[in-house]
């Protein structure tokens, strides 16, 4: 007898094939068994959705590919997980083949049934988790035993809403320490942002719990470390599987607790491909699978504060269970926030007379300062004082940036390079000088003021930097974090990468130097990943109560601003991010933006801007057919900010509902439309288009 199996495959984006392919095989395949296919002239891992006798198959008398081979020594991927790509697949509007394969390690696509088995052999066995190490339990503040004693009591989803150093991952240990006390096979997801915070947190959960329990998964990692990882989380001898986004995909057959810490963090949010939120699929698996959800932040998304708000008069209040603890461990207070007007500074002042005594005054004790300017390279612009020439960049609406360190001029967002001309290339004039600032040359500046300051020791000051290019090569991030935890490190500069989640101990100040372009933002989320940013960056400073003490100090967070009288400061002075968030969703409410409606972008990249924005509106124009199109709001298509990018012209428009569910149903029933105008002449010139669901940036 033989069998119809709907096989999910990585099918071209925008093909239109569907969401599965049908082939035929003489025995019966799981659903959810890794299967290989022909596709084209291709052989392609794919993973079997659903399975039917050939006499039920609807298109029975067409005749249908056999499948090329079934990876029979892996269990098959579990109903929950199908569900989660399911529904991550409909509700973000891509392919279901796309996501399934996207959510698997590469390296699996290119094994044999043979080579797979072979790596299963050398699998550890499941790690045999007991209790906590004695010397690894430490005492638990009165605000942390009651965020535990409701975790284990309620239901959740949890927002566990604590300040920087109120102990929030000694939080996820408990709870994952209980969990797997209670239930011994039972499997733990740990989510963090970026890349560089796994290293540490990792540290933490292996001590605690044994390196054979604990896993990463993050796309930092090798192939072979990838499948590695995945393998042992799908089989089970993972416990604790630690990871950045891509993690939320993991295939865990016993999953019962989530953790997503700092989950505000924009980084959650995939900008490639399948633009999927990581915390959002994360709430809902811990739905599907009956696993508890824990989302920390000491500075939460407007969406999950408003989500976790209490009932309220005819306000049944939010699905979320809030946690607090507003406290530091170790009775240690919040940093003093010190607003400098640089209106009253000299023009053209970096940093301000009273900031560099401050750090000058930490250096002399053997304390270290944090400079923080969220912008790498020497200085954004190169430009031409006679003519004007500035360093644009020829294949993007952007200038390119001056990296002093090899004297080239390199574009973010294209990636183009060239070295640093000797004169101006427009009128050859030889004095082209640096415009702005960034990381590498506030670095260089610092270096020249403190030259005649010695540390303690009587040696010189040594400053460093962390940023995306000084971390580029393998293990500089490790080593970079290591020096400044020893203590080698006097003025540590660097991008949003240092503010947020690293346990500095000997941080006594931060800073921040110009931080006031978010403020006027046409994004209506700036303000928010602002305040976030900033209070993220203050939490750095003065972590450890003892050593602050030890020291006869106090712990200050600087910023250097333009606008004192903002209320965003306002807030920001009394760490009242409550103040700060009902006065944003006050705003937000009253001009109907999220959480209050749901967005989707439409984006469509083109040779021209006329041709990108034709697509659109004439996109528009098919949707008023559609059933449900008088609840949804489609705005006029306008270019991005950055509108061109590698010589191709992007254009976007946003769509706006009061209903998700009306604005879904728009998505789901505007897609084949979408196709279609491809082949149509509005399409012409359209190099491709993508839709966003919940966009972070607009």
């Amino acid at each position: 007898m033989n069998w119809c199996i709907d096989v999910a495959v990585q099918t071209p984006a925008h093909s239109a094939l569907g969401d599965v392919l049908s082939y035929k095989s003489p025995v019966a395949v799981a659903p959810g068994a890794l299967v290989r296919v022909p596709l084209g002239r291709r052989e392609v891992l794919g993973v079997a959705w659903a399975v039917r006798s050939a006499g039920e198959d609807p298109g029975s008398e067409i005749e249908l590919k056999p499948i090329a081979g079934v990876l029979d020594a892996l269990p098959p991927l579990g109903d929950g997980w199908r569900d989660l790509v399911a529904f991550a697949a409909r509700y973000y509007q891509r392919s279901l083949g796309e996501i399934a394969l996207a959510a698997l390690p590469p390296q699996l696509r290119d094994l044999s049934a043979v080579q797979l088995a072979r790596r299963l052999k050398r699998q550890a066995p499941a790690a045999c988790v007991g209790g906590e190490p004695a010397a690894a339990v430490v005492a638990l503040t009165a605000e942390q035993t009651e965020a535990l004693a409701r975790f284990e009591a309620e239901p959740g989803p949890f927002l566990l809403f604590g300040s920087t150093g109120s102990g929030k991952t000694e939080v996820y240990l408990r709870s994952v320490a209980t969990l797997l006390a209670r239930e011994p096979a039972a499997q733990a997801l740990v989510m963090v942002p970026e890349i560089n915070l796994t290293p540490q947190l990792e540290a933490r959960f292996k001590a605690r719990f044994g390196a054979d329990a604990v896993v990463s998964l993050h796309s930092g990692m090798t192939n072979p470390q990838r499948l590695a990882s995945w393998l042992a989380a799908h089989g089970g001898a993972a416990r604790i599987v630690l990871g950045t986004r891509m993690a939320v995909f993991a295939s865990m057959p016993a999953l019962r607790l989530i953790v997503v810490d700092e989950e505000h963090d924009p980084s959650y949010k995939q900008q490639e491909g399948a633009r999927y939120s990581a915390r959002d699929l994360a709430v809902w698996r811990g739905r599907r699978e009956g696993a508890k959800v824990i989302l920390g932040s000491a500075t939460p998304s407007l969406e999950s504060w408003h989500r976790s708000r209490p009932a309220e008069g005819e306000d049944a209040g939010g699905s979320y269970r809030r946690l607090a603890m507003p406290s530091r461990v170790g009775a240690g207070a919040l940093p003093a926030v010190r607003l400098v007007d640089m209106n009253l500074q000299p023009p053209k002042t970096v940093l301000s007379g009273a900031l560099l005594d401050a750090i000058g005054q930490r250096i002399a004790r053997g304390e270290q300062s944090m400079v923080f300017l969220n912008r790498r390279g020497y200085a954004p612009v190169l430009a031409c004082g006679d003519c004007g020439w500035k360093s644009e960049c020829p294949h993007c609406s952007a200038f390119r940036v001056f990296h002093k360190i090899d004297r080239t001029l390199r574009c973010h967002h294209c990636g183009f390079t060239e070295r640093v001309p000797r004169a101006c290339p427009a009128c050859g004039n030889p004095d082209i000088a640096p415009v702005g600032r960034g990381t590498e040359r506030l670095e260089e500046h610092l270096g020249e003021l403190f030259a005649p300051v010695r540390r303690p020791d009587g040696s010189a000051v040594r400053i460093a930097r962390i940023d995306a290019d000084s971390t580029r090569k393998q293990g500089a991030l490790e080593s970079q974090l290591a020096a400044v935890h020893a203590g080698e490190v006097d003025v540590l500069v660097g991008t949003q990468m240092i503010a947020k989640g690293h346990d500095f101990r000997r941080i006594t100040l931060v800073s921040a130097i110009n931080p006031d372009g978010a403020l006027f933002s046409s994004d209506f989320r700036a303000p928010e990943r602002l305040f976030g940013l900033l209070m993220q960056s203050a939490g750095r400073a003065g972590r450890d109560a003892a050593y602050l003490t030890a020291q006869q100090s106090s712990a200050e967070m600087w910023i250097q601003t333009h606008h004192p009288q903002h209320p965003l400061f306002a807030a920001l002075l009394r760490h009242d991010y409550a103040a700060f968030a009902q006065g944003e969703l006050s705003e937000r409410a009253a001009a109907g933006m999220p959480p209050f409606a749901f967005q989707a972008l439409l984006r469509a990249d083109a040779r021209t801007q006329e041709a990108a924005q034709a697509f659109l509106n004439a996109a528009s124009a098919a949707a008023e057919a559609l059933p449900g199109a008088d609840r949804v709001t489609r705005y006029p298509a306008v270019p991005l900010t950055i509108q061109r990018v590698a010589n191709v012209e992007r254009a976007q428009m946003l769509i706006e509902s009061g209903s998700r569910a009306a604005l879904q149903k728009l998505l789901a029933g505007w897609q084949p439309l979408l196709h279609g105008l491809r082949r149509q002449p509005e399409g012409k010139g359209v190099i491709r288009w993508l839709v966003d669901v919940d966009p972070q940036a607009i």
